[in-house]
């Protein structure tokens, strides 16, 4: 059997905000952007190199959804940017204007930050340490 996560869903207010945001200060590529009528459209963005997966930016229609926008994770980091070095890029998304809630530490783990994005869902931008 061979299977993996292709996208994960991220509900956004706006397509082309989020696009702004996922393109413009988190650095991820548009991979698909096509309009399946209905105002709906079919967005995934990918962060640059080798990757499983992508976001699937999903636009908030109903009500329950609208009130989710931003609290995915319930106020806990829920999505991980794994990079090769955190130093290179901890500086250079902050310069994009990207929030950190904290400061960059070490844990056993790696080197990470907690960031939020533009609708306030929490991430983990990591350096998974070798071992």
């Amino acid at each position: 059997m061979n299977q993996r996560i292709a996208h994960v869903a991220v509900l956004v207010r706006d397509y082309d905000e989020a696009i702004d945001f996922y393109v413009g200060v988190l650095g991820f590529r548009l991979a698909a952007d096509q309009a399946l009528g209905g105002g709906k459209r079919w967005v995934v963005v990918v962060p640059p190199g080798p990757s499983g997966g992508g976001l699937l930016l999903a636009k908030a229609q109903t009500d329950e959804e609208k009130r989710g926008v931003g609290r995915q994770g319930g106020g806990r980091v829920w999505l991980f940017l794994h990079t090769d070095d955190f130093w290179r890029d901890y500086p250079a998304l902050q310069a994009r204007g990207l929030r950190f809630l904290e400061t960059p530490r070490t844990e056993p783990y790696g080197h990470v930050a907690v960031f939020e994005d533009l609708y306030g869902n929490r991430w983990d931008l990591l350096e998974p340490l070798e071992g």
